[in-house]
């Protein structure tokens, strides 16, 4: 197995009760519970070190590809005159 660091996390009572309640939900420690919402919020950032070498293989898409644009941009109806 990998070896794992360990690390102090401070963190307020209503934040802790309430990831406690989501890990004993999901049957998982409160640690495991935080290991798993970091890999997600890395993999969902691009910055899941384990997925870039997947990321690199596939690359058939760019970062950024399908991009809707600016929140709130729309594309222009189509026969509207500017």
């Amino acid at each position: 197995m990998a070896e794992r660091r360990s690390f102090l996390l401070r963190l307020d009572p209503g934040t802790f009760a309430a990831l406690q309640a989501w890990a004993a939900d999901d049957l998982r420690s409160v640690n495991g519970q935080v290991e798993f919402l970091l890999r997600r919020a890395l993999r969902e950032a691009g910055r899941d070190p384990a997925g870039k070498a997947a990321r690199r293989v596939a690359g058939s898409r760019s970062p950024g590809a399908g991009d809707p644009g600016p929140r709130g941009a729309r594309a222009p109806r189509p026969g509207a005159d500017g």
